[in-house]
């Protein structure tokens, strides 16, 4: 019989149950019993999906309050000593505000730190916290979750394959903090950690655990000779271990670590069969004839049905060749999607149908493997009679192509991606429009997003509450925030987004081509939960997006209002992206939207615009020889948005949670005039290299962790800038927050900023 399973699925709940809890709890309005009662209550609904769908093993190890990364980092006591005592770690009782202590900086009990730095996972949006290593790093077992939530499966009578990150996975997602270099030799560490991860596979076979899967994503990605050597170490270390190992590689093709991975003494692979579909042959001659293999037939990040007479066709050979040593399951965990469309009641029928979230894939991973085993019955006949069906509607829907976006397309030219002049000259002009001073000030964009505008929106989506009504809110809300820059003394002011919900749903719900869910939540990080977009067709823009709000706001004050968009990558990043075409044709579509944006921002008076690129780094190939191909359409698109501006209209972008070394002259070729970058977590050093390199424009390194409730003291902020200074050129330099304010609070943000208002002044003084 061929196995069905999942490598994971969301936590989050189909009505975002855990967010609201685990907010609630950090609120003090809920007690820590009815936390720990609503995270067991979602285990047990989505073990139960599993086994209703008809699947035979269910997955324990993929829940987490904060991030699955955090919990190996709590589970294996790597816990830095600003946030637990040595006796906690040494008892193996880490707490759970231990680590949302580590997560935010802040928990209902225990003394506020520095929260660890938090980045993208491979190339999702997804985001983790980073485990913080050290050489001589002692690890120990120090929490019994995972074990705790393995019982809980078994007594729901649920057969259980528990999922983990696995050890070389964990310690290359790892790095140095502080003192401690970013690069010092990680892999000494390893021999530790098997120590642990060894006494957890003991524990689980202890349980009645027989499968173990280990999620080694590191594998699809370019690895060093010695992190490959060590693989083979240690995976000869586990498998003494009286459990089955299924080693995952998820998010890709395995490449030149295939043979590698196909010899190492585990039980069972899995692969990524939609992101690397020609690999399934190379590893089915390679595989030993003892091991299983589970396919990832069934796509965990994008939210399309599944094409199953096609996948029972391409797999008919493995099932032939492997029997039931063939298992089917998603090609990564279910965390990327939404969970369940039968929620969506607002979709037309026609878009619906194209369609799978979490729980539709559970279906299709269990009938694509009764179909390849001829047990299929009539409910499974159907499905793939309604999917074929489907999928022949989607090729020829008229709504997808629109000729006069093609015709655009192809008559773009070079100039049209260019500055007029470089940035040493666009600077001179710019600053005799703006007149700012040293170290000016700005914020990233957007400002809380309180209980009253929430509630605004609630209502004026659902007709409670007038457009003028609603617009007249707005209005409120700008004013006041505009009205609290101006005594703060914000030198670049924001208008705060209030009517926006997302940075890229807001811009969709306004273009052509975009489909949005009312339920269709997928987790960013934490509590932070996103809906994006389904871009389905060719993108237009039919009308302004943000020019009346802008220019609303720029009428408030003196000072230079600052536009605020979402870059072309980002939204293509951040959206549910049609796979019948390109991607970089599709971003190139977002990319002349923008721009006609841009250019009406300017037209209305606006002088410095922010097309915001977060994605950028996170849409980088996992594969170097891949990073060119992609950075040279990506950087493109965004000067193609951006770059029709006269020279004093000043350009901004921002980018966060990421790794910008490898790709910094890109970043320079995207020729921003500043550009604002997350650095407070990792205390400046990604400023390293901006200096390497010699970044020719203005950078603004953000000065606090808007992730934290923790206010930053004005001392600490002119440290960070000094340490600035020391790389850039002062008159260069931009002082502003890591990222935008949304999900903080005006008890926080004002403060904060004030502090940051005085540290510039500070560093004038200082540096002027």
């Amino acid at each position: 019989m061929t196995m069905a399973h999942v490598t994971g699925y969301p936590r989050i709940g189909a009505d975002r149950e855990l967010k609201r809890a685990t907010e609630a709890y950090w609120q003090g309005s809920l007690d820590r019993q009815a936390l720990e009662a609503t995270g067991r209550e979602l285990r047990l609904a989505n073990w139960a999906a599993q086994r209703e769908a008809g699947l035979d093993l269910v997955t324990v190890g993929d829940f987490a309050f904060y991030d699955q990364v955090l919990d190996v980092s709590v589970m294996v006591g790597a816990v830095p000593p600003r946030f637990a005592a040595e006796d906690e770690v040494a008892r193996g009782e880490v707490d759970l505000d231990t680590a949302f202590r580590m997560a935010r900086g802040r928990a209902p009990s225990g003394a506020p730190a520095a929260a660890c730095e938090m980045t993208k996972y491979f190339d999702t949006n997804y985001h983790y916290l980073v485990p913080e290593l050290h050489p001589g790093q002692r690890f120990r077992l120090s929490s019994t979750r995972l074990f705790d939530q393995v019982e809980e499966a078994k007594a729901a009578g649920h057969a259980v394959k528990v999922a983990l990150t696995g050890p070389l996975t964990w310690l290359w997602l790892g790095k140095g903090r502080g003192d401690v270099p970013e690069d010092f030799d990680r892999l000494a560490l390893l021999d530790g950690l098997l120590d642990v991860y060894a006494e957890v596979l003991q524990r689980l076979a202890g349980q009645g655990v027989e499968w173990v899967q280990l999620d080694e994503s590191a594998l699809v990605q370019d690895l060093p000779l010695a992190w490959r050597q060590a693989y083979e170490r240690a995976y000869h270390r586990l498998q003494a271990a009286p459990v089955k190992l299924l080693l995952a590689s998820p998010f890709g093709g395995l490449g030149d670590n295939l043979s590698l991975t196909v010899s190492l003494p585990v039980a069972g692979l899995h692969i990524d069969g939609v992101r690397a579909p020609d690999e399934l042959e190379a590893v089915l001659d390679r595989l030993l004839p003892h091991k299983v293999l589970s396919v990832g037939a069934i796509d965990g990040r994008n939210v399309w049905r599944a094409d199953l007479a096609l996948w029972r066709e391409r797999l008919a050979v493995a099932r032939m060749r492997l029997g039931e040593r063939l298992w089917i399951a998603t090609s990564c965990s279910l965390l990327h999607v939404p969970v369940d469309l039968e929620a969506e009641t607002d979709l037309s029928l026609e878009l619906k149908s194209w369609l799978a979230f979490a729980r539709q894939k559970l279906d299709e991973v269990a009938t694509l493997a009764r179909l390849l085993d001829g047990r299929a019955d009539a409910i499974d006949r159907e499905r793939v009679e309604v999917a074929s069906r489907a999928l022949q509607a989607r090729r020829e829907a008229e709504r997808l192509h629109r000729p006069a976006v093609a015709a655009r397309l192809a008559g773009v030219s070079d100039d049209d991606a260019r500055r007029r002049r470089p940035y040493a000259e666009r600077a001179v002009a710019q600053q005799r429009h703006l007149a700012l001073p040293l170290f000016p000030t700005t914020t990233i964009g957007s400002f809380p997003q309180t209980g009253e505008i929430r509630a605004a929106r609630r209502a004026f989506r659902a007709g409670d509450l007038s457009r003028e009504a609603y617009e007249a809110q707005m209005r409120e809300e700008i004013a006041g925030a505009v009205a609290r820059q101006e005594t703060l003394g914000i030198d670049m002011p924001v208008h705060g987004e209030p009517e926006r919900n997302d940075m890229v749903e807001y811009f969709g719900e306004q273009l052509d081509g975009f489909a949005f869910t009312r339920f269709g939540w997928v987790q960013s990080y934490g509590t932070r939960c996103v809906k994006p977009p389904i871009l389905y067709g060719d993108v237009v823009r039919p009308a302004a997006m943000t020019v009346r709000w802008s220019e609303y706001a720029q009428s408030l004050t003196e000072r230079p209002m600052k536009g605020m968009l979402t870059g072309p990558v980002t939204v293509l990043q951040w959206s549910f992206v049609r796979d019948d075409q390109p991607r970089e044709t599709t971003c190139r579509q977002i990319a002349l939207a923008l721009r006609d944006e841009v250019l009406d921002l300017e037209a209305a008076g606006i002088r410095a615009i922010q097309i915001d690129e977060p994605a950028l780094r996170e849409g980088l190939p996992l594969r170097c020889a891949e990073w060119q191909g992609y950075l040279d359409w990506a950087v493109e698109c965004f000067r193609l948005a951006s770059a029709g501006v006269r020279d004093e209209t000043q350009i901004h972008t921002h980018m966060c949670y990421a790794e910008f070394n490898d790709i910094i002259a890109a970043i320079a070729a995207l020729d921003a005039d500043v550009i604002t970058i997350e650095t407070s977590c990792s205390d400046m050093e990604l400023l390293d290299a901006f200096q390497d390199f010699a970044y020719p424009n203005a950078i603004g390194p953000g000065v606090y962790d808007i992730h934290s409730p923790n206010i930053p003291e004005v001392d600490w902020m002119v440290a960070l800038m000094d340490k600035a200074a020391e790389r850039i050129p002062v008159e260069r330099l931009w002082v502003n927050p890591d990222c935008g304010l949304k999900t903080r609070g005006w008890a926080e943000v004002e403060p904060a900023l004030a502090n940051m208002e005085e540290a510039a002044r500070v560093l004038r003084q200082r540096h002027g």
